[in-house]
């Protein structure tokens, strides 16, 4: 009797695993293919002030390349590709390139200074949940390249491969990035 209400038990135990697999492949599907939903479609809309109370509009930068990247102070990976932000911001500004950052932390006591020092040369934004849907979010980084019309043409999740993402940044800047 305990034999067959242990080999019962694991069957459950075993059921259970499996629907809990099956059920995160799904939701990671879910995301992803939300994710796959956004390129080729207009980025979403935002307004909002930077860390200097300047006015930051998608909008405004219709004509530019637009590096939307998505981060936060205690994100090691984030720490990692802003300095190349930083250059990219100022090897390809002339030629249409515009970096905004926007930091999902609570708020900017940690952001100003972070900021600061790493000598960041793009206006920052500060997110909240519902920019951070809009763009379908859910950890940092996440970053998106937004071509001169206004669409997402590529997102890059987690650690991104910053030598392909700059080569398609090149890609839609033109041949004057070249």
């Amino acid at each position: 009797m305990l034999s067959s209400h242990i080999s019962r038990r694991s069957i459950f135990v075993r059921q259970v695993s499996y629907a809990g697999i099956v059920l995160g492949l799904l939701l990671a599907g879910a995301v992803g293919h939300a994710a796959d939903r956004m390129l080729n479609r207009p980025a979403p809309a935002f307004s909002r002030f930077d860390l200097d109370h300047t006015r930051v509009s998608l909008a405004a930068y219709r004509g530019k390349v637009v590096l939307l990247n998505f981060w936060a102070t205690w994100c090691a990976p984030c720490r990692l590709e802003m300095p190349r932000f930083v250059e990219w911001q100022s090897r390809y500004r002339g030629n249409g390139l515009q970096v905004v950052g926007v930091s999902i932390d609570d708020d900017d006591s940690p952001v100003r200074p972070f900021v600061q020092k790493l000598k960041l040369n793009y206006p920052v934004l500060m997110g909240d949940a519902r920019l951070g849907e809009s763009y379908g979010v859910l950890g940092v980084p996440v970053t998106f390249l937004i071509d001169r019309r206004g669409v997402i043409r590529a997102r890059f999740e987690g650690e991104a491969d910053l030598s392909k993402m700059e080569s398609e940044i090149r890609d839609l800047l033109g041949a004057s990035a070249h």
